[in-house]
C-alpha cells in the first residue's frame, strides 16, 4: 500500500498531536521527538514514488501543525488562552528541535534514496516547458 504525499504529511501531523499529548502525560519529552522521528521515516517509506517532493518539504510544519492543535487542546479552559498557547508552543519547539532536525534529515536521506532527484528533474523540466519524450511503441 502507497500513501499520497497529504496522506504522509496527515500521519504526520496526527503522530505529533497523539505523541504531544502523550509527552504531556507521561512527563518525557522524548516522546514526542521519538514519534515525530518514527512518523516521518514511515512516510518517506510508505508515500508513492511521484510524491516524494511534495512529502520531503513537509515535516517541520506538519509537526507544527500537530503541535499547535496538541497546546490548543492543553491550554483550553485557562486564564490566557492566547498566551498559555505562545509559551507552551514555544517551550515545545525547543524541546523538539533536535528531534526535528533529525527527523526531517532521516526523510530526505530515504527520499533521496527512493528516487528524489528524478522528482526535482520532472518539476524543473515542467517548469522550464520542456516536455519528457515518451518512448515509441514500435514502427508505426
Amino acid at each position: 500500500m502507497r500513501l499520497t504525499a497529504r496522506g504522509a504529511v496527515l500521519c504526520i501531523v496526527l503522530a505529533s498531536l497523539v505523541s504531544a499529548l502523550a509527552a504531556t502525560a507521561v512527563g518525557h519529552s522524548a516522546v514526542n521527538g521519538a514519534a515525530f522521528a518514527a512518523a516521518c521515516v514511515l512516510a518517506a517509506l510508505t508515500v508513492r514514488s511521484s510524491d516524494l517532493l511534495a512529502l520531503s518539504v513537509s515535516p517541520p510544519l506538519a509537526y507544527f501543525c500537530g503541535a499547535l492543535a496538541a497546546e490548543c487542546l492543553l491550554t483550553l479552559g485557562g486564564d490566557n488562552f492566547v498566551r498559555g498557547v505562545a509559551v507552551g508552543l514555544g517551550a515545545r519547539l525547543a524541546e523538539a528541535a533536535p528531534w526535528l532536525f533529525g527527523g526531517t534529515a532521516l526523510l530526505l536521506v530515504i527520499t533521496v534514496l527512493r528516487g528524489l532527484a528524478r522528482n526535482v528533474r520532472e518539476l524543473g523540466d515542467e517548469l522550464n516547458g520542456r516536455r519528457r519524450r515518451r518512448p515509441r511503441r514500435g514502427p508505426s
